[in-house]
């Protein structure tokens, strides 16, 4: 995985995470979508947040490592590992990690966009792993990611939100979208930040 981010700046690795693993992660994410836990999701941050249909239309819930659920402290445990080996690679000075469950009910979708805010840079990583069990083309949600830095007009490629699929790339640098969805699709989206920026 830090091969690829070294050479590409993005990856893509099926089976990051083991089928039992990743199905109890995806019962705890469902089993707090049907209690009502998670609010829509916004565009922008602080004062600047709004809620804009336009542009996505998923549902979130952030991550609490203090009242996580079991399977939700082990993955937290495994991106701990994965942030330490990306410095001990990379010196990028990774300190934490936020994130969050994500749920896009049919009909949802997240146009191209960075995951940096405008006028930050402590996102530095970009995280993603998919807890779709049986996921068919036809149920839609791939990410499109464009593959050259800093371009949203050049090549790019689809990745499927399977099951224990993970994605990792540089957060300020590539250009990326959910394609509309026609089934549930829910994730665990996050970044590995910096101190101070």
């Amino acid at each position: 995985m830090v091969e690829g981010l070294v050479t590409r700046g993005w990856v893509c690795l099926d089976g990051f995470l083991g089928e039992t693993e990743a199905r109890e992660l995806a019962s705890e994410s469902l089993e707090a979508w049907e209690g009502g836990d998670f609010r829509r999701a916004g565009v922008g941050r602080g004062e600047n947040l709004t809620v804009r249909e336009d542009i996505r239309r998923d549902h979130v819930l952030w991550l609490d490592p203090e009242n996580a659920g079991p399977a939700t402290r082990a993955y937290l445990d495994r991106l701990e590992a994965l942030r330490g080996a990306i410095n001990r690679e990379l010196f990028l000075g990774l300190f934490e990690y936020e994130g969050h469950f994500a749920v896009y009910p049919p009909g949802a979708f997240y146009k191209a966009h960075l995951d940096r805010h405008k006028g930050t840079a402590d996102r530095v990583v970009t995280a993603i792993l998919y807890l779709n069990d049986g996921w068919l083309p036809e149920h839609g949600g791939r990410l499109k990611i464009w593959t050259e830095a800093g371009r949203q007009d050049g090549p790019f490629e689809h990745v499927e939100p399977r099951m224990g699929t993970l994605v990792v790339f540089l957060a300020g640098d590539y250009w990326h979208e959910v394609e509309m969805a026609h089934a549930t699709r829910m994730s665990v989206t996050g970044w590995f930040r910096v101190r101070g920026a």
